[in-house]
């Protein structure tokens, strides 16, 4: 049998308490990132299709190339526990001043499961902005493109 894709998340934004709830979620997990080499912490928080949140946070290796981003870290766990389909994303960080975005590699992996979910791209100060991912990652490649 083939790849089975992900179905495509509903759109939508969250209620009000989830969102808050997915906000608070990637804020707690930054306070858990082990990154004792860039000293950039941050949290990210993934809302399931399904209504379940999971969090995860950039995790550094002494072997700079192996680090991994708390993006890439709460996709993993989702995925682990059989979640492949996504509404949203909450990313935090303590940039002050400025909205933290994804990197490259993360918005591709996120956009293994679908353009069409939302990224809440958020300051120091609890204040975000919200993007769909194909606005982050345009003319994108996925899974489906293989088919072609």
């Amino acid at each position: 049998g083939g790849q089975r894709l992900a179905p495509a998340a509903p759109p939508g934004q969250p209620p009000a308490e989830l969102l808050q709830l997915l906000l608070h979620r990637s804020r707690e997990a930054k306070n858990c990132a082990y990154c004792p080499y860039s000293r950039f912490p941050v949290g990210a928080a993934l809302l399931t299709a399904g209504g379940e949140i999971f969090s995860g946070c950039n995790v550094e290796n002494a072997c700079y190339s192996l680090g991994v981003c708390a993006e890439r870290t709460a996709i993993q766990k989702a995925i682990s526990e059989g979640h492949t389909s996504f509404r949203a994303m909450a990313i935090a960080s303590d940039m002050g001043d400025h909205f933290i975005v994804p990197c490259g590699a993360c918005r591709q992996v996120m956009r293994e499961f679908g353009t069409d979910w939302d990224i809440y791209l958020t300051k120091a100060d609890g204040t975000y902005i919200v993007k769909r991912l194909e606005e982050l990652l345009p003319l994108s490649f996925g899974p489906e493109d293989l088919k072609k």
